[in-house]
């Protein structure tokens, strides 16, 4: 409303505006008051005040945020941190062309019937000796971190910085307690699921907050569901691809620095969004000049200054550990040998190296994929690999046990579909993890899930090589003899076998070793003749009974314990009744039959044989059963049309006749490891198994195996096929693998299998009674052949004229 200013020589218009404005300002309160009873109260509760404030604290983040952005740009502050973190790490005093040093003692005063001269000029040379000493400390400030691991060089690195060590374990102490404390405040009231999630979540957002070497442990630990429970796995899991990036700008001034040249003039096409995160580097998406999709992988900055520094704690702790325990053997070496794995996977050109020697010696297994590497594009801190598409377990893994209400009948094809694809994965990766391990020597000692690709052509890819074992022959055949040893019971001869692989030493009482070792394992289950346990859990517990006699493990063997604890953590998640035992002795038991050299040799004898020489038959039907489970095994694969007998899909549920699956072998060319056991045995021992009764049941079958052979004949001698009145019925399918007419013929004509029949049967000459049981039985069998053969002809072939008579009477009748 306007008002109007009064004034003296208007009186007259004065006095009504006054009265007009009293209504009006009356007429607009009442309104006011009917719109605000007209407006409906609003009810306020406490969401309505949470998100009050939280629009107030986002308001105060954005603000706050653009101060701290103005004051980095206004005071220069990532300048100044960067000066105060060089003077932190006295990095100034640093010089990498520094020659090394030999380390100077305190010098020792003298005071034996000395002149004031002479004490003059000792205290000269003393104070020249206190200068040399000071000098050489001086100098210990400016030598660097070395390249390649070095306990007493990084020792030497860290002593001069006591201060770096102390923050950070205040940082460590500090971190833990924060958690302990919101652990302990959460979880009132929770159940147990709940609580373990929690614990997971906090202590995955502590490795995160600690830095890299304490994501790889994390890493490691997420692959053990049956140690740390599934929900903390699942927390833990995170840590493989959801680690957050550093900013682009860092590395593209790292990939500027290493490759010499701006990131345009290297590559055509280059994302700045980071594809995948690692605990020591992130990898990029581009494209080469040449037009080839690559994945860069660029190194974290600052790098190897904090993995060390965490190293050399962790080396510490270990030497006060091992001084309160009172430890004879020197428990330190554990944490050098995780320090050179780890400072090893800083230098990208080791890791390329490493892929490179990978990938050629395994191109002869076509379910193994691995990225090609471009020497040219890679640096000590980046490293350019072949871009490989394929699916991660973990993304195979939460399809397979998500849950939607959407499309039930199409989810559950999605879900059954990716668990089929990651069961697929396992079992590739359990025969790759099997030839890397007792055939190529190369093993891929970090296949965490995220290290892991499922391809479209259904291969699995390894990624990451920044750890890799190399394994000495030797002790490639120990790990194959502790196998069949520990699935035998043998334990003496597994500590033989411990022995070649340097875990037991000399000086250590192997009587009392061999007791230990066989009350640590010897309660394990057997299921089908195979130890119902994980690998790692034997090797866990051998570890632990080593231990106790204070004995220092290998450096592979910690990398191979690594290796097959991330392998059965990603195949318990996939399969929970999976067991690693029951899927690696075939693999063992096939490469024991087919490869001819005198270490496998000597470890299939002493599996099968006894000290007379003696077949253990029961082993032998255990390990003729297990490898013709094997797709591709030699036992079911034809050795003239290599066409297999037992498909991949009913395998396991199909009785095999390995009677006949022997004799094929005993032809073939992969049958030289057979007919060398065969001559090694005793002969007399082997007739007199052959004709007892607990081998009635092996004499049967090789009854029914001739007679299928023989009445295969009878049916090409006489012509039968070519009559077209009679079809004859198919060999029974109880007869396992069908021999044929040839093939049988090649058995008798081959003269590697005659001089072992010779053999056999003039060992039994020295005992009469036994070879005339042994024609006596011949002959039976003999005759039993025959006449299941020609009865078999028999009835095949009046059968069939059976029903051509039935079939052609009714038009005999109409004519």
């Amino acid at each position: 409303m306007a008002s109007v200013s009064p004034s003296p020589s208007c009186s007259t218009i004065r006095t009504p505006v006054r009265r007009s404005s009293r209504p009006t300002f009356a007429v607009a309160e009442l309104r006011r008051l009917k719109q605000r009873r007209a407006i409906p109260r609003v009810s306020v509760g406490l969401g309505h005040v949470a998100d009050v404030v939280r629009h107030d604290v986002e308001f105060l983040k954005n603000k706050i945020g653009i101060g701290i952005r103005w004051a980095n740009e206004a005071f220069r502050v990532p300048e100044v941190t960067k000066t105060a973190e060089e003077l932190f790490w006295l990095r100034h005093l640093e010089e990498p062309a520094s020659p090394p040093l030999e380390p100077r003692s305190w010098p020792q005063p003298s005071y034996s019937g000395l002149t004031g001269v002479d004490l003059f000029m000792a205290d000269v040379k003393a104070l020249e000796a206190y200068a040399g000493y000071i000098y050489c400390l001086s100098k210990m400030w400016s030598r660097p971190l070395p390249e390649v691991y070095d306990p007493q060089a990084v020792a030497d690195y860290f002593n001069c910085r006591p201060h770096v060590v102390a923050f950070r374990l205040l940082e460590v102490f500090s971190a833990f307690m924060i958690a302990a404390i919101r652990l302990r405040t959460s979880d009132k009231g929770k159940s147990l699921e709940a609580s373990g999630q929690n614990f997971g979540m906090v202590l995955k957002e502590t490795m995160l907050h600690l830095g890299p070497t304490f994501i790889k442990v994390g890493q490691s630990l997420s692959t053990r569901p049956d140690i740390i429970g599934t929900e903390i796995t699942k927390a833990l899991s995170e840590l493989h691809d959801r680690i957050p990036p550093f900013p682009w700008p860092e590395a593209a001034k790292i990939i500027e620095e290493e490759l010499g040249a701006p990131v345009e003039s290297l590559f055509s096409q280059f994302s700045q969004e980071t594809v995948a995160a690692a605990s020591f580097g992130q990898v990029y998406r581009g494209r080469t000049l040449d037009g080839l999709d690559v994945a860069v992988k660029v190194q974290r900055p600052d790098l190897r200054h904090a993995v060390l520094r965490d190293i050399y704690i962790l080396r510490l702790g270990l030497g006060v550990l091992r001084k309160i325990a009172k430890r004879e053997s020197d428990i330190r070496v554990y944490a050098d040998e995780l320090g050179k794995g780890l400072a090893g996977e800083l230098d990208f050109t080791l890791e390329a190296a490493n892929a490179t020697e990978f990938r050629e010696a395994h191109s002869r297994f076509s379910y193994i994929r691995v990225p090609k590497v471009y020497q040219h594009l890679t640096r000590k801190r980046v490293l350019t690999m072949e871009w490989m598409v394929g699916e991660s377990p973990t993304d195979l893994l939460s399809i397979s046990t998500n849950y939607s209400d959407n499309d039930f009948q199409s989810h559950e094809r999605e879900k059954m579909e990716a668990r089929r694809r990651l069961l697929d994965l396992v079992n590739k990766g359990v025969e790759a993890t099997l030839v890397q391990l007792l055939d190529t020597g190369i093993l891929h000692a970090d296949p965490h899930p995220g290290n892991l690709r499922y391809t479209a052509s259904r291969q699995i890819g390894f990624l990451d090589f920044g750890l890799v074992c190399r394994m000495q022959r030797k002790h490639q055949l120990a790990m194959l003899a502790s196998i069949v040893h520990i699935v035998n019971g043998d334990w003496a001869s597994l500590v033989e076998a411990l022995t070649d692989m340097d875990v037991i030493t000399t000086g250590v009482n192997t009587r009392r070793f061999t007791m230990d070792l066989e009350y640590a394992l010897g309660e394990v289950e057997l299921k089908n003749g195979i130890p119902d346990i994980e690998f790692t859990k034997v090797l866990s517990n051998i570890l632990k009974v080593a231990l106790n006699y204070q004995l220092r493990m290998p450096p592979y063997f910690t990398l191979v314990l690594r290796s097959l604890a991330c392998l059965e953590g990603l195949a318990a998640a996939g399969d929970p009744n999976f067991k690693t035992f029951e899927a690696a002795y075939p693999f063992v038991v096939q490469k024991l039959l087919t490869e001819n050299s005198a270490a496998t040799r000597k470890i299939l004898h002493s599996a099968v044989l006894n000290r007379k020489k003696e077949f253990r038959w029961e082993r032998v039907a255990l390990f003729l059963s297990k490898s013709s489970a094997r797709k591709g095994s030699p036992l079911v694969t034809s050795s003239r049309d290599e066409t297999s007998v037992l498909s991949s899909s009913n395998r396991t549920n199909r009785e095999v006749d390995t009677v006949s699956l022997v004799l094929r072998l005993l032809g073939s060319k992969d049958g030289v490891v057979l007919r060398r056991l065969l001559m090694a045995a005793n002969g007399t021992s082997l007739i007199r198994t052959f004709i007892s009764r607990d081998a009635r049941v092996i004499r049967k079958k090789l009854c029914t195996t001739i007679a299928d052979t023989l009445y295969q004949w009878m049916v090409g001698i006489f012509g039968i096929n070519s009559l077209k009145f009679i079809s004859l019925s198919d060999p029974p399918p109880s007869s396992g693998t069908n021999i044929t007419v040839e093939d049988f013929k090649t058995l008798i004509r081959d003269k590697r299998v005659r001089v072992i029949l010779r053999k056999i049967l003039e060992s039994a000459k020295s005992d009469r009674v036994l070879a005339l049981r042994f024609c006596w039985t011949s002959f039976v069998m003999f005759l039993t052949t025959t006449a299941l053969a020609c009865h078999r002809f028999v009835i095949s072939v009046s059968e069939g004229y059976i029903n051509y008579l039935s079939l052609s009477a009714p038009v005999a009748l109409r004519t």
